[in-house]
């Protein structure tokens, strides 16, 4: 009877909703899936299930009546404090990115050698922003933005699918009132050979659950019996290329696994395992002499071992230093900066320094109409006068929410609709202001830095009290009280029972 009761409540216009894929005139589907671009676009296959794929090509310009539509790109730092701050009473919020959740980067090295569980820094975009899976204008797509076109206000995006023999990616378009461009940066290479093939990233869950899988592998072979004395110690080898705080940190992290874990279950190869951090300069030069000192010194008791010098090659089993020194490795983390995308780099748009997506002070790319950068992807023109600010997540998160309450100003100006907005006041402009930096080093120590540079002065501290301000700092930042509920846990169980060395 409950079923009944709740089947009647249905609307007529819902119920045609819920079957339009099935009956291709339904009124509701073809206000909200862009029906008439079909002779636009060639269609190269047909759709799943038989159903005809150009149907289904995308989002239409939005109609008297509707809410307006805010188009985001990407799901990191920036772009999902933006979807979490925009008032969804104005604007339909439609999110493209190849991930349908946010990481909690600060917290990723954890996970390498698992003292957290790769859940504890995921949080899903329908949960960051329920209107994505509850609003009928509000989508969330697994796809790529290929390219833009600023003059019609759309996107093309193509389809993300999982592995070669799953469904064949098409293409979509989308329209948009309002485009937010928040699709970060990638891992600098630097054009060395080699890196792409061998090395392995740390910016994503699964660079993580690669490491993970990789570091107890070689530890698992280098007991096997046959194995020669110098296979065994290139195994055991871990090396750190990128001496920043995603460096320095997943050092510390693995020198406490080795320390702790691996020499009471993998007794017999404890003494053969090392790191090596390589960095061409100075190891954490955001932070001043005296605390980069400590860290130093720390890694040093930890096992740690640096090396000055400037990567070359890197080969399958080795990598080859700029005076010729070969560095054989089993594992191999790659951790020095990020650039811009090849999607960003293709874009016809001003360009700031180094590559990134030129803005103004309001986060709006000037030479078109109702587009916005934030985040690793975008920087300031040097038409501002302002410098291009660090690729940190305390600046991408409030870059986010700075948009979010402006395009909120904007909407109840009446400014939602594409190309309404010109006459429209902004406000104040963005100002950033550094809160601090922080960085575990391992042994229950970190670093932290309070000021607003390294020059300026305040509060920096070092040891078992930083260490302590780390973890209460981050586990108050952390998406959602569901994942503070996980990373209190797994902290808690990794220090009564120790990490997880399962390999799943």
């Amino acid at each position: 009877m409950f079923l009944i009761k709740n089947l009647r409540r249905i609307s007529p216009t819902t119920s045609s909703a819920l079957i339009g894929f099935r009956n291709t005139g339904s009124p509701p589907l073809s206000s909200r899936f862009c029906t008439t671009l079909h002779q636009h676009q060639q269609v190269q296959s047909p759709a799943p299930n038989g159903l005809d794929r150009s149907r289904y090509e995308g989002l239409a310009p939005t109609r008297e009546g509707e809410k307006p539509r805010v188009v985001v790109l990407g799901s990191g730092w920036a772009g999902c404090r933006l979807m979490k701050g925009i008032d969804t009473s104005i604007y339909d919020v439609v999110c493209v990115s190849p991930r349908n959740h946010m990481v909690f980067t600060p917290l990723l090295a954890s996970t390498c050698v698992g003292t957290l569980e790769f859940r504890s820094v995921a949080e899903p975009i329908s949960r960051i922003q329920p209107a994505i899976s509850r609003e009928p204008g509000s989508f969330f797509f697994l796809a790529n933005c290929s390219r833009l076109d600023a003059d019609s206000h759309e996107v093309h995006c193509e389809t993300l699918t999982d592995g070669l023999n799953t469904l064949k990616p098409w293409k979509f378009k989308i329209a948009y009132d309002k485009l937010v461009v928040a699709c970060g940066a990638e891992a600098s290479t630097f054009g060395i050979q080699g890196v792409l093939e061998n090395a392995i990233f740390l910016r994503e869950v699964h660079h993580a659950q690669e490491i993970r899988r990789k570091l107890l592998l070689n530890l698992m072979l280098s007991d096997t019996p046959g194995i020669s004395k110098e296979e065994k110690q290139r195994l055991l080898h871990c090396v750190v290329v990128g001496g920043g705080p995603t460096g320095v940190e997943f050092s510390g992290e693995l020198s406490d696994f080795i320390m702790k874990d691996v020499r009471q279950r993998y007794a017999h190869v404890k003494d053969d395992v090392h790191v090596t951090l390589i960095e061409a300069k100075d190891i954490l030069s955001s932070f001043d002499d005296r605390l980069r000192r400590y860290a130093i010194k720390q890694l040093n008791k930890s096992g740690v071992r640096f090396v000055r010098g400037i990567v070359k090659d890197v080969k399958p089993q080795k990598l080859i230093l700029d005076d010729g020194t070969e560095v054989p490795y089993g594992l191999l983390v790659w951790s020095t900066g990020v650039g811009p995308s090849p999607f960003v780099s293709s874009l016809d748009l001003p360009k700031a320094p180094g590559g990134r997506i030129g803005i103004d002070q309001w986060m709006r790319v000037p030479s078109v109409q109702d587009v916005f950068a934030i985040g690793d992807c975008s920087g300031y023109l040097e038409t501002t006068g302002k410098p291009t600010l660090p690729a940190l997540a305390q600046v991408a998160e409030r870059e986010g929410k700075y948009l979010a309450n402006l395009l909120n100003e904007i909407g109840k100006a009446n400014g939602g609709r594409a190309n309404s907005a010109k006459e429209i006041a902004l406000g104040v402009p963005f100002v950033y202001k550094h809160l601090g930096s922080m960085a575990t080093i391992g042994r229950y120590k970190a670093l932290v830095d309070l000021r607003e540079s390294k020059d300026a002065k305040g509060i920096s501290m070092t040891g078992f009290v930083s260490w302590f301000i780390w973890r209460s700092a981050y586990l108050t930042r952390v998406i959602s009280w569901r994942n503070r509920f996980y990373v209190a846990i797994n902290w808690f169980t990794t220090f009564v029972f120790g990490r997880d060395i399962s390999r799943i």
